[in-house]
């Protein structure tokens, strides 16, 4: 079994490493630590999973996933991120993941995960089950799904309150355009200033 994990934390990448191992001894790993690497190890090579990660510096680990589905690789990509399900798990599936996993999650669950997505299924905790229910007996489409990954990503961060700097220097972005982003969501969502951003945030339980 050939696995590709990409997360830009070395140490996190190696305790994947020695906890697939242990259980999948046939298991051989591929690493990378941001997009560029990602891309490059998935068209240099042949891989049987995809570990990745959302927040990256520069691109995220969702333009990764959405390179992937846009090609002709049929690899299932099991997210496992920092960010709890209820911010990034629908968008994820949405893009084409095969599972979405928090970072928090023991090591037994990311193993039955793996098992599950290479047998050609998709791996989804009750609590996700339970968001794709809800929309799909819901009528009316939440305005933050029209943005863009990135959008939505610079969304989050200034619901959190960071400033543009702080955006831009996890983003690998200038402020300036940290701006033009922030501009677009409140354009797409009808909304007026950060302080509405926040609300809208955190009412729908994105926070």
């Amino acid at each position: 079994m050939r696995i590709l994990i990409v997360d830009d934390h070395a140490v996190l990448r190696e305790g994947l490493k020695r906890i697939l191992a242990g259980e999948f001894s046939n298991a051989r790993f591929g690493e990378a630590a941001n997009t560029t690497e990602a891309l490059a190890q998935l068209w240099a090579n042949a891989w049987e999973l995809v570990l990745l990660d959302v927040s990256m510096r520069g691109r995220s680990g969702l333009d990764v996933l959405k390179e992937i589905r846009a090609s002709s690789s049929k690899v299932p990509v099991l997210v496992l991120s920092a960010h709890p399900e209820e911010q990034y798990a629908l968008r994820a599936l949405k893009a084409g993941a095969a599972g979405y996993l928090t970072k928090e999650s023991v090591p037994q669950e990311l193993c039955r995960a793996v098992r599950k997505v290479c047998s050609g299924g998709k791996y989804i905790t009750p609590t996700l089950a339970e968001q794709l229910a809800a929309e799909v007996q819901s009528s009316d489409r939440p305005a933050h799904e029209a943005l863009s990954n990135r959008e939505y990503q610079v969304m989050l961060m200034i619901a959190a309150g960071k400033v543009p700097k702080e955006i831009g220097d996890e983003l690998s972005l200038s402020a300036k355009t940290v701006g033009t982003y922030r501009t677009r969501v409140l354009e797409k969502m009808k909304l007026k200033n950060n302080a509405e951003i926040m609300r809208y945030v955190v009412e729908r339980g994105l926070s």
